[in-house]
């Protein structure tokens, strides 16, 4: 091929490339290995994975996924189908993203869903971009968000926004609720000199408290404002879905709702994939990036399934498109779909009322140990702030890695997004949870706690 080209090297093929640019020799990146070879190192670093008890969550869950649910989506009809290029060929596939769209927008009584994205942090930050086009009454492009909103989102959003101006304005919570209150918007809208785009709410929070989302949304609509909201899919089979925020008769609920899917049949898998969800009111549509599934009859009459709106896909309008997104993470959203008829809407139902449970269960067996006190008072779902002994003088990550070295994951570190907690670790408890783990996890922290703080500095250097 070289001969024919009339070159000598395939590195004279990149000569154009000044040299400081070029990345040189990859040393770390192994020469090519046979299928014997590789299998056996993947099979070694699956071996180092933790199977430690899980009680972190944090925005990646840790939830029963019924062995069917994998089963089907790994047939070769789906695992090797799942983005449809040459779209009405794959009548299987536009069906089946079909029903998980009716799915989402039944699950969030909002009126069109997209057919996902990467995960939820991007898929909150194409919420603010669909808002920042759809509010031609704000010319301000700020947009609030309350730092009870994921950290890890508001800092992805900020990345992919602030190229177009787009000013995110922090709104702080109050440390007695864990929560963002009305006033608290209002005077931070005051601030900024009235003029909002849109609000972000996250519900439940990242704290696992539940904000006061009616009154919010009915106040940012007087005002104008766009509402997004940000959502754990599975909370919405028992909590006010945001199709339905605000009491007011008019303008009712969220514009937008976005959030992670992975709570529907994705495992954690050291964080992916996952994919995001993204559903809005039938006025936006027209701003929603991804594509949407339509249902319609051919010429014969017969039912067929077909991509609409696929004007706004990049390899339509290329840089005019809505949005630079020309495939999603449908494979997982087919894990999704099977996981969501299988458990039925009663079958959601029961799950999140379990997480709810043992998440009671567990902060009621850690807060009776001396120098363990849950930080907020306001209400919750499956996540909850516990703060341990200031007087011991120990953070966190010392704590949690004694835990760790003990075979519990005992939650998530707080102190580097929330210094102002102290030393304070966010727990989970999932429906995978039973009395014998909380007792285990009660038990090891308690030891912990009574180790001397050299004995725990220890274990922490280590790990």
């Amino acid at each position: 091929m070289l001969d024919s080209i009339g070159v000598d090297s395939i590195d004279d093929l990149f000569d154009e490339i000044p040299a400081h640019l070029r990345a040189g020799v990859l040393e770390a990146v192994p020469h090519g290995m046979n299928e014997m070879d590789i299998s056996r190192l993947m099979r070694e670093r699956a071996s180092q994975n933790s199977t430690a008890l899980c009680f972190l969550g944090a925005g990646a869950y840790e939830h029963h996924i019924p062995s069917a649910v994998w089963e089907i989506t790994t047939r070769g009809e789906f695992y090797s189908a799942y983005t449809p290029y040459q779209a009405e060929a794959s009548q299987g596939t536009l069906q089946l993203t079909y029903e998980y769209q009716s799915m989402m927008t039944a699950l969030t009584a909002m009126d069109v869903s997209n057919a996902s994205m990467y995960d939820g942090a991007s898929s909150l930050a194409e919420a603010i971009l669909m808002a920042v086009r759809a509010n031609r009454k704000s010319k301000s492009r700020k947009i609030l968000i309350p730092t009870t909103v994921n950290p890890v989102y508001r800092k992805t959003a900020h990345t992919i926004v602030k190229g177009q101006q787009i000013e995110l304005v922090d709104v702080p919570y109050d440390h007695a609720a864990g929560t963002v209150t009305l006033e608290q918007v209002k005077q931070i809208q005051a601030q900024e000199g009235g003029d909002i785009t849109a609000l972000v709410l996250q519900q439940p929070n990242f704290f696992g408290c539940l904000e006061d989302v009616d009154a919010i949304t009915d106040w940012a609509h007087e005002n104008n404002i766009l509402v997004i909201a940000v959502i754990n899919p599975l909370t919405m089979a028992v909590l006010n879905p945001p199709g339905n925020w605000g009491v007011a008769d008019t303008n009712p609920g969220a514009d937008i709702a976005c959030g992670d899917g992975q709570p529907l049949g994705a495992p954690m898998s050291a964080g992916g994939p996952y994919y995001g969800l993204l559903c809005c009111k039938q006025a936006l549509v027209r701003q929603m990036p991804g594509r949407i599934v339509g249902r319609t009859v051919d010429l014969d009459d017969k039912e067929g399934f077909v991509l609409t709106l696929q004007a706004r896909e990049q390899h339509i309008r290329r840089s005019k498109a809505t949005s630079n997104i020309c495939t999603n993470q449908g494979l997982v959203v087919t894990a999704s779909t099977i996981y969501m008829a299988i458990q039925g809407a009663q079958g959601l139902e029961n799950t999140a009322a379990a997480c709810f449970a043992n998440n009671n269960k567990l902060v009621e067996k850690l807060t009776a140990i001396d120098g363990v006190k849950k930080v907020f008072a306001g209400s919750h779902f499956h996540e909850t702030v516990l703060q341990l002994d200031k007087s011991s003088g120990r953070p966190a990550s010392e704590v949690l890695a004694a835990l760790m070295d003990k075979g519990v994951l005992g939650g998530f570190d707080l102190s580097l997004d929330y210094p102002e907690l102290g030393s304070a670790i966010l727990v989970c408890a999932t429906e995978m949870r039973n009395d014998d783990d909380i007792e285990i996890y009660a038990k090891a922290l308690q030891e912990v706690l009574n180790m001397s703080a050299a004995t725990a500095a220890q274990l922490a250097e280590s790990a």
